[in-house]
């Protein structure tokens, strides 16, 4: 998954191009956490986006270890649940201010809710779905969303036969309500699942209507103000990833190495 901020010419694409390690390139503002548990907003400090998205990981494996009654976890249990290594998991965690316990390790309800605050999962963030095609109605009747913060609380299309349909339990509208609709409802968040020559003119109303963040599934570049979050999910461009892995791994095999 790519991240895109918002702009309107080259620069930031010309600044991103030439960070050297994801690990390192700071993300927008987001909140440290204080050894209270409080949110501290005067003094930010900066968490790398590849840490974000890691966090994002270690959030789930912690909910899953804590729906199965576990209340503390070393970190060489989650670095191993999480896919990573001890010293990348506890520098992650350092940004939240957590640095476990020496033979105890972490507790896991404390960690759960230093993520949730740090991701902004404290409160609900409604969801628009815009194209609703066999994308969009996977996405309209996933009922993980809900659970997780993210209620979808509107849907919209172009097609007339679908106008009105409900999907999921939710009327589908037309494009051109988008501004009104999520205006009136409150969308944070707006989910592009549209062929790409209509992205463009969709992230246009989304942000007209308010929506501070897009996830687009569109294989095109979104212009959006700077304001505006972007993340860019292309399928095709991640299954040309793993193509590369296996055509490496089998040209490997060929020059008689060992594959791991």
């Amino acid at each position: 998954m790519v991240s895109q901020r918002g702009r309107r010419n080259g620069a930031a694409v010309a600044r991103k191009l030439s960070t050297p390690d994801a690990d390192n390139a700071p993300t927008a503002e987001m909140p440290a956490v204080t050894e209270n548990g409080t949110e501290e907003v005067a003094r930010v400090r900066a968490i790398p986006e590849a840490a974000v998205a890691r966090l994002a990981v270690y959030l789930r494996v912690l909910s899953a270890m804590a729906e199965q009654g576990a209340t503390t976890v070393a970190s060489e249990e989650l670095a191993t649940s999480a896919g990573v290594n001890s010293a990348k998991l506890r520098k992650d965690l350092s940004y939240l201010g957590s640095y476990g316990t020496r033979g105890v390790g972490y507790e896991v309800a404390v960690l759960v809710g230093q993520l949730e605050r740090v991701l902004g999962l404290t409160r609900q963030h409604k969801v628009a779905v815009v194209g609703i095609g066999n994308l969009g109605h996977a996405l309209a009747n996933y009922g993980g969303f809900p659970g997780r913060g993210f209620p979808v609380e509107a849907l919209f299309d172009i097609d007339p036969d679908l106008i009105g349909v409900p999907v999921g339990g939710i009327p589908v509208s037309h494009l051109n309500d988008i501004p009104e609709v999520c205006s009136e409802r409150g969308i944070s968040i707006g989910v592009i699942a549209t062929p790409p020559p209509a992205a463009q003119t969709v992230a246009d109303r989304l942000v007209q209507g308010g929506v501070q963040c897009i996830l687009n599934f569109a294989p095109v570049v979104l212009q959006v103000p700077d304001h505006v979050e972007v993340r860019k999910v292309d399928l095709a461009v991640e299954l040309q990833i793993l193509s590369f892995h296996v055509a490496r791994r089998a040209e490997n095999v060929g020059n008689g190495m060992v594959v791991r």
